[in-house]
């Protein structure tokens, strides 16, 4: 089970970009995460205010670090993708593929999964041939970089925390979003740009409801709910098929076309993910039974 939802996560991430591509004609970048971001809030809020009224501490504690990781993450991959090309962009980020067992073992001093550091080799390498290789370094190049090691940081710090956790997974999610819709907010009071209007186009909602319900709020709670099942080196190596997704859709609805060495990798990604969810299922982290059985919402 955790296998197809992490898999579905990443196929409406590698959506979001082209979807995201397409409502940013209609609206400024801070202004649509601050949207994105706060509906997500208002959507969950029923379930955090009930958190908060009996786990106020906890879920702070747990919901308010992820968050401000969450909007440092959109920080340095909206700096870096303005400031390099797509195919570094693709290819940096997903290496938080590769340095989340790294991470994993600092934080839980277990030594990495052979197999499953190769795996990690291997969607990276897939990555690489699908964006189409000839990588150069830069400034935004950094921006990407710094990105793939918060992402890493922020699936190790997730299953510390929400590992055997009695706390709702709906209003730690809800708690999560909510902190990157206030500071991207704050953000954009900074830079002193007067509040545009609301776009009227169908298009833009359409690309905003689908943002909102599957890639920011469905996604961030499947991924929550994965790391209290799986260990976060599994969790990023089934998401890194998210470059994959990317590419098939540009290629079948914005017309983009995928070259034989982007298939090749495209290949090695689904072969990389393909293992990784049809073997080791026994090292899957399980949910703790030191506390009673309790809602996963």
């Amino acid at each position: 089970m955790a296998e197809i939802l992490l898999l579905m996560l990443a196929l409406v991430w590698g959506t979001s970009y082209g979807v995201t591509k397409q409502a940013l004609l209609w609206f400024p970048l801070l202004g649509f995460l601050t949207l994105r971001f706060a509906l997500t809030f208002l959507l969950l809020a029923p379930a955090l205010w009930s958190a908060l009224k009996n786990d106020r501490r906890d879920c702070l504690q747990a919901g308010l670090p992820l968050g401000v990781l969450l909007w440092a993450i959109f920080v340095c991959e909206t700096k870096g993708v303005a400031l390099t090309s797509a195919a570094n962009a693709a290819f940096l980020i997903s290496l938080c593929i590769v340095l989340t067992p790294w991470l994993e073992w600092a934080f839980t001093r277990r030594r990495p999964d052979a197999g499953m550091a190769l795996a990690a080799l291997v969607c990276c390498l897939g990555t690489f041939l699908l964006v189409g290789g000839g990588l150069g370094f830069g400034a935004g190049d950094a921006w990407m970089l710094a990105a793939a090691i918060l992402r890493a940081l922020m699936v190790c710090l997730s299953q510390r925390l929400l590992s055997g956790s009695r706390l709702s997974l709906l209003a730690v999610t809800g708690l999560q979003t909510g902190v990157p819709a206030c500071l991207c907010a704050l953000l954009w009071w900074c830079e002193g740009k007067p509040l545009p209007a609301l776009p009227a186009n169908p298009g833009f909602w359409l690309a905003l409801a689908y943002l909102v319900l599957f890639c920011t709020l469905f996604a961030f709670f499947v991924q929550n709910w994965a790391v209290r099942r799986c260990s976060p080196s599994r969790v990023v190596v089934l998401t890194g098929s998210e470059p994959l997704f990317g590419a098939l859709f540009a290629s079948a609805v914005l017309g983009e076309i995928l070259s034989l060495q982007g298939a090749m990798g495209g290949g090695l990604i689904f072969l990389a993910t393909l293992w990784v969810s049809l073997t080791g299922k026994a090292k899957a982290k399980p949910v703790s039974r030191a506390r009673p059985a309790v809602p996963e919402v």
